[in-house]
């Protein structure tokens, strides 16, 4: 077994564990603290803005530590935020509790990324992404429902106090078991922002923000369509989640494989099947059986996703690969948020529940196309054709210029720069040669 993977798995179970739990403890937060279920609501989307903006912010604030040091005082943020959640004594404050916890969340998961794909052979380097995303899996599968359980039985302050104790675990097992890796301390925080130039990193995070609201609008409105349309009691809903967890874990790790083998043309067969199974889902809904079946193979084939994303960002960053995979994780939430909308902006609409995976199906789609470009633009060659021939003939000396003659481009520079103005291929000057 992998120590350091491990280690990084049981943090991220932790910090999957304490994003979510709250939604299974609503009712009761909103009776202790004397205010309304939508306010503590606003305690989910407070969250999920702190993983987008202070994520990045630590990313590149401790862009000059050692990852080890980084990983481990990010974890000691987790538990004081936590310690702050399970003591609090009031709204405000638990919501500033909670925000505080949001920042190690991005900032860990982004840079753990990059630790665990250094401490494999390189061709499994996506696997070992994938092994450290297990601990968030398992947080939805079984972190979420215990913890909420604990909660509904203990108060919900114990809930918290239970992922304060995963935090110190953590925290121990990163000390121990992540090595130091002295040779790979990041670069300086303005070494970090070169990543924000590189276009295919931008298009990188549109395509997860893209994938991460696919899975969204569906996810957030999965329990309504069970019970109203599937005909799933409420007492079963749980157990068709916990089947759709299990194909969240596997696929999981058969996009760590998949990334490892092929990762553009895995991601595009990914999201073309991903497509299919939603627009299947929209008629199968109607029946038991095969609506389970269909959720489980949506979840893990949905979920399959993620790592290969998270291996493209950090491939294309260069030098600045924590701020990059910070990125990424705010992208997924980001598309967390959108997908919510998306969902209720559906039912809002008038339609029926059951359009709600065509629309997932739509974005899906939408999340093919841009991978099948950025796959074009890796296929372009890079433009170093001589403006004038330079070659030397077996018998006789280099071609030269004549005198007073000005190089052209290999191609006319009109057409360069309406191609460069729209988009269609990088933009790069041809270099004159000799």
């Amino acid at each position: 077994m992998n120590l350091p993977l491990l280690a990084l798995a049981i943090a991220a179970f932790g910090i999957g564990t304490t994003e979510f739990v709250i939604l299974g403890l609503l009712p009761e937060v909103a009776g202790d603290l004397s205010v309304s279920i939508p306010a503590v609501g606003m305690l989910v989307s407070a969250y999920a803005l702190g993983v987008a903006v202070g994520g990045p912010l630590l990313a590149v604030a401790t862009a000059h530590w050692p990852r080890k040091t980084t990983l481990t005082w990010l974890m000691v943020l987790f538990i004081i935020g936590n310690v702050g959640c399970a003591l609090a004594p009031s709204y405000a404050w638990l919501m500033v509790a909670r925000v505080v916890t949001s920042f190690c969340h991005a900032a860990f998961f982004g840079i753990g990324a990059v630790v665990a794909a250094s401490v494999v052979e390189p061709h499994k380097r996506a696997q070992a992404m994938a092994l450290m995303f297990t601990g968030l899996t398992l947080a939805n599968v079984l972190g979420v429902p215990l913890g909420t359980l604990l909660g509904q039985h203990l108060g919900w302050r114990s809930t918290f106090w239970a992922v304060v104790v995963i935090g110190v675990l953590a925290v121990a097992a990163v000390v121990r078991w992540v090595p130091h890796l002295r040779h790979q301390i990041s670069g300086s925080a303005l070494g970090e922002f070169r990543v924000l130039r590189i276009r295919q990193v931008w298009l990188a995070l549109a395509v997860s923000v893209l994938a991460s609201t696919s899975m969204f609008t569906l996810l957030t409105y999965i329990t309504p369509i069970l019970r109203d349309v599937t005909g799933v009691s409420p007492q079963n809903v749980s157990g068709v989640l916990l089947l759709c967890g299990v194909g969240l874990t596997i696929g999981n790790l058969l996009g760590g494989r998949l990334a490892d083998w092929k990762l553009l043309p895995s991601l595009m067969g990914i999201f073309a099947v991903l497509a299919g199974v939603l627009a299947a889902f929209s008629f199968t809904s109607g029946w038991l059986w095969p609506a389970i079946a269909t959720v489980v193979v949506w979840g893990m084939v949905s979920f399959a996703a993620g790592t290969p994303l998270q291996a493209r960002v950090v491939s294309q960053a260069g030098d600045a690969p924590s701020l990059a995979s910070t990125l990424n994780i705010g992208a997924f939430n980001l598309g967390n948020a959108i997908g919510a909308w998306l969902g209720g902006a559906v039912i809002t609409a008038g339609w029926s529940l059951q359009a709600i995976p065509l629309v997932a199906a739509a974005v899906t789609l939408s999340a093919l196309a841009l991978t099948a470009y950025i796959a074009w633009l890796d296929r372009q060659p890079a433009h170093k054709r001589p403006c004038w021939p330079t070659a030397r003939r077996s018998d006789g000396p280099a071609l030269q210029r004549p005198p007073g003659h000005r190089p052209r481009p290999a191609y006319p520079a009109g057409l360069f720069f309406a191609f460069a103005r729209i988009g269609l291929s990088p933009i790069r000057l041809p270099r004159c040669v000799a």
